[in-house]
C-alpha cells in the first residue's frame, strides 16, 4: 500500500440481510418451525417486476429480521394456496416458528418496517 487512503464510494457496502434462503413445497414447513428469530416470507415470480424489485433492494432496507425466506410462486402451488397468496410480491413474517400474518404493504423501507411492526404485536397462529 501506498499509505494513503483510496476510499472510493464503491468500497461502501449497504448493511445486508446475510441470511437468505430459498424454501420449497418440500422443505418450507420443517425449516419455517425450526428456525429461531424473524423470518419474512416473500413469495415471488421470476416474471413479476416488482418481485425482481424486491429480491433486488429487501436485503438492503435494514429490516428487523434475521432472514430473508423466498419462495417462487410458479414452482411451489402447495405453498401458494396454503398462504393464500393471491398477488405478487407477497409477504409474511414468521417468528420462532409462530405466524404473524401478512404484511399489506407496499415495498418502501419505513411502509415495510411500520407493518413489520405491527405484524409482530398481533398474537401469534399456527402455521398455514
Amino acid at each position: 500500500m501506498n499509505g494513503h487512503s483510496d476510499c472510493h464510494q464503491y468500497d461502501i457496502a449497504l448493511p445486508s440481510i446475510a441470511t437468505q434462503l430459498e424454501l420449497t413445497d418440500f422443505d418450507a414447513d420443517r425449516q419455517l418451525l425450526d428456525l429461531s428469530g424473524t423470518s419474512l416470507v416473500i413469495f415471488t415470480s421470476q416474471g413479476c417486476a416488482a418481485c425482481r424489485y424486491a429480491r433486488q433492494q429487501l436485503p438492503h432496507l435494514g429490516l428487523a429480521v434475521d432472514r430473508l425466506v423466498w419462495i417462487d410462486a410458479q414452482e411451489n402451488s402447495g405453498l401458494v394456496q396454503r398462504y393464500e397468496v393471491f398477488r405478487l410480491p407477497a409477504l409474511f413474517v414468521v417468528r420462532n416458528g409462530e405466524f404473524f400474518g401478512a404484511l399489506h404493504t407496499g415495498l418502501a423501507p419505513a411502509d415495510l418496517r411500520q407493518a413489520l411492526t405491527e405484524a409482530l404485536a398481533r398474537a401469534p397462529e399456527e402455521l398455514p
